[in-house]
């Protein structure tokens, strides 16, 4: 099968990742707007008309099926899309609420969810985890996160600095939800800035699960990936060879 994988630019090859190292999928192609990065400080009309025009390529592409890698575009676009395609089309938002309650099963536990501002504005992760029974539920708009990854930046005194900035007043929560597939990507210094002691959930981790459900996958001999991009698809790769290791 053919599968598409679609972000807002480079931090849906957290996705990419998991997907890849299943050895599942015999050609996955992935697309990063990366001219149009970040999502999360646009308005709903703008997401949707980005995203339609995504579905576009993925059209000519002749995918079986589409991954939207973007918590931003899943909370604002999936069911515009899903309206507008012949093949399926899955967000990240379902996944990353089953990873969270496959690791959390006390529910009175403190999670802390942190994504761009459109997505912590559209409310899905705190609708979503409340209709599960989670109880305490804070959100965080931490969208100095993405041009950090989008950069290369993962370890320096900046970093630290907005890590004080964004987490400085927070109640230390036992999980913390990295509701936009760059954040992964800062996972090593977010785990040290909070302690061994928290939890850190992403939808990468439980897509591969999740499409369990819908189609009898078995591996493949071979896994091809074509990268695509709006601006600078060189650098789109370079991040990719080096984050997914092949």
């Amino acid at each position: 099968m053919k599968i598409g994988v679609f972000d807002s630019g480079i931090g849906g090859l957290s996705v990419l990742k998991s997907l890849y190292n299943s050895k599942l999928f015999k050609k996955m192609i992935y697309y990063g707007d990366t001219a149009r990065v970040p999502y999360g400080t646009k308005d709903k009309e703008t997401i949707i008309k980005f995203c339609l025009e995504a579905l576009d390529f993925f059209k000519q592409h002749k995918v079986d099926f589409l991954i939207i890698a973007c918590n931003t575009a899943s909370a604002y676009a999936l069911d515009t899309l899903r309206q507008n395609s012949s093949f399926p089309i899955f967000g990240v938002i379902e996944a990353g609420i089953n990873e969270t309650k496959k690791q959390i099963i006390d529910k009175n536990k403190k999670i802390l969810v942190i994504a761009t501002k459109a997505t912590i504005d559209s409310k899905e992760y705190q609708k979503r985890l409340a209709l599960e029974g989670f109880t305490q539920i804070q959100a965080l708009a931490t969208g100095l996160f993405v041009p950090l990854v989008e950069e290369g930046i993962f370890e320096n005194k900046v970093l630290s600095s907005i890590f004080d900035y964004y987490f400085k007043d927070i109640q230390h929560p036992d999980a913390l939800i990295l509701a936009c597939t760059h954040f992964p990507f800062l996972a090593k210094p977010l785990q040290k800035y909070f302690g061994d002691d928290i939890k850190l959930i992403h939808s990468g981790d439980s897509m591969v699960e999740f499409l369990k459900k819908y189609y009898t996958l078995r591996p493949s001999k071979e896994s091809k990936i074509e990268f695509y991009a709006s601006s600078n698809v060189d650098y789109l790769k370079i991040a990719a060879k080096k984050w997914l290791n092949f």
